[in-house]
């Protein structure tokens, strides 16, 4: 590191659970971001801010009007323009040692493979459960950690997810298999703003952690949180013994 960024990221050189080491580290990483909404958004910011030297952020939508409430990447100038290249520019203002790929395309079971080789950790902040599978089947393939957030309304939850390990389970295991599943979004129930972007932070919060481990392994645990109530809980997710993970 040079000497601008032994300033710019001395409060993680100076945490002994990072260090130099560390913080080089997350200087080498290529992290993939599924969506830069409400999740995407904050979890950019922060992860750039750390130095993660390589971000792929894949979302093929525009910046609208009403995402302004929680997605405060965005300003209101940048209404009508393609999520990915935004945010591209964003990063760009927030930190330069920081190279985006802005991918403009929808991920699917087409591009999953092509769009994820080479990458360090995954973060999926879709909006919907089919590419939620499609990612976390994708991660599971290419041994990729995958840090899993979602909200809504009031509630949110956060996984981080290894099932290529014999005692992790893997996102199938907490929801199931069903693709067909109804989808429900945040313009049919609302969400809180504040609170993606509490859960965009301990996205990357864990993506850090998967990148420099520190504390207690996230994996094989489910964070629920509830605005509402003002409540926390972390439960145990055991891997599911009929799960394709365990074949």
């Amino acid at each position: 590191m040079n000497d601008t960024q032994l300033d710019r990221y001395a409060r993680h050189i100076i945490l002994k659970e990072i260090g130099g080491a560390g913080q080089q580290r997350l200087l080498d990483a290529h992290v993939a971001l599924i969506g830069a909404g409400g999740i995407g958004a904050p979890a950019i910011q922060y992860l750039a801010a750390a130095g993660i030297g390589h971000l792929t952020i894949i979302d093929d939508d525009i910046v609208s009007l009403s995402n302004l409430q929680r997605q405060v990447l965005f300003a209101t100038a940048d209404v009508g323009t393609r999520k990915a290249d935004a945010a591209a520019v964003a990063v760009a203002r927030l930190n330069p040692d920081v190279r985006v790929d802005a991918r403009t395309e929808r991920f699917g079971l087409g591009n999953a493979s092509d769009l994820l080789t080479g990458i360090d950790v995954l973060v999926d902040g879709s909006d919907n459960f089919a590419t939620r599978l499609i990612a976390a089947d994708a991660a599971r393939d290419l041994r990729i950690p995958l840090v899993s957030a979602a909200v809504g309304q009031f509630d949110g939850q956060l996984g981080v997810f290894r099932g290529w390990e014999a005692d992790k389970p893997c996102y199938r295991c907490l929801v199931g298999s069903d693709p067909d599943r109804p989808d429900v979004s945040c313009a049919d129930q609302g969400v809180l703003g504040a609170l993606t972007g509490m859960l965009g932070s301990l996205a990357a919060i864990e993506t850090i952690r998967a990148l420099v481990p520190f504390g207690k392994d996230p994996a094989g645990g489910l964070l629920l949180v509830d605005a509402l109530d003002f409540r926390f809980r972390t439960l145990a997710l055991p891997k599911d013994p009929g799960c394709r993970c365990a074949a």
